[in-house]
């Protein structure tokens, strides 16, 4: 498993920060994990299944 930090999720996915954080709370966005104090990260897989899943659900026909 790969991490990426906040900065690359931002980037990958087009959020904002609250966006992502509210996401996040809501448990509609992959939790982050706790690297050192002060310091998340999060899995690159679960970020990729993500914006996988947001690009099936807005564009059915490609969903195959």
């Amino acid at each position: 498993m790969q991490l990426i930090s906040r900065a690359e999720v931002l980037k990958r996915t087009s959020l904002s920060q609250p966006t992502l954080w509210r996401l996040e709370n809501k448990g509609e966005f992959p939790k982050s994990i706790r690297i050192s104090k002060g310091r998340v990260a999060y899995s690159e897989d679960e970020v990729d299944a993500w914006v996988e899943s947001r690009i099936k659900e807005s564009r059915p026909e490609i969903a195959a």
